[in-house]
């Protein structure tokens, strides 16, 4: 595999990015180009990078393979991290267009929004659970397509961990005690994906130490109002034919978006 230098970057990115506007995410891939997880970190870096400069707005981030059989079928030896977009924030009840994505597959997870900015010399658990100001069930959207050889890590990281939107759900103000919830994946009215017993607030924050840390390596902080998706618990499911997607939490409300 070849080292790729500051101009090969600065170039996939300008091309992932095109992909991306056109629809056609990753289809540089197609031609089973090589890179390595962190030269696809840096690919991904460079693309935001973009997307500022164009005026496009940072509103958090995501975690995503949380789970350890997720990474090894992915390449990868921790969680991966995307950005979120306002451009790409909706609200439950959205209408929106199977068009506008490649293969769409759904998540279901939650969010929470941060309360101030995080110091990295003062992170704990303790300190991250202060600093939450509430938590929001939501449906991630994928674009799921991988046109590279497996395993497909970096093909992840350099098209922002797949992300394509966030549909959220109600605010729940910072819960003040423990609590369990079941979590639930349905597409027109069928569950295609469930979980039960997940314990607010363990289940949901194991990751956000590791991407704090991740933020400080590139010298970002999480900041005061960031939404930061916790990580799902399961594998995007494509929608193919379906229209109807709900996610539903006993404990934190529902969440729902129509696709066209």
């Amino acid at each position: 595999m070849s080292v790729l230098t500051n101009k090969d970057i600065d170039l996939f990115a300008q091309k992932i990015l095109e992909d991306y506007d056109s629809k056609d995410p990753g289809a540089i891939f197609k031609s089973k180009i090589k890179i390595s997880n962190t030269e696809a970190s840096f690919i991904q870096s460079t693309v935001s990078k973009l997307r500022k400069k164009r005026g496009e707005e940072i509103i958090g981030y995501k975690i995503g393979c949380v789970l350890k059989e997720t990474q090894k079928k992915m390449g990868l030896t921790q969680p991966a991290w995307g950005t979120l977009w306002q451009k790409e924030l909706h609200t439950s009840g959205v209408l929106l267009d199977k068009k506008d994505y490649s293969n769409p597959a759904m998540e279901a997870e939650f969010g929470i929004i941060l309360n101030r900015d995080l110091k990295p010399e003062l992170i704990s658990f303790e300190y991250i659970l202060e600093s939450i100001e509430s938590i929001y069930p939501l449906i991630e959207i994928h674009n799921l397509v991988f046109y590279g050889d497996t395993p497909h890590g970096a093909e992840l990281l350099a098209n922002n961990a797949i992300h394509a939107g966030v549909i959220l759900g109600p605010e729940t103000k910072f819960p003040k005690s423990n609590q369990s919830t079941n979590l639930k994946l349905i597409y027109d009215k069928e569950i295609v994906d469930a979980w039960s017993n997940k314990k607010w607030p363990h289940d949901m924050l194991s990751e956000v130490t590791w991407l704090v840390n991740e933020q400080t390596k590139i010298n970002n902080i999480l900041k005061k109002g960031d939404l930061i998706l916790t990580g799902a618990y399961g594998f995007p499911v494509p929608i193919n034919e379906k229209k109807v997607i709900e996610v539903t939490s006993s404990a934190f409300g529902d969440v729902k978006a129509i696709f066209d």
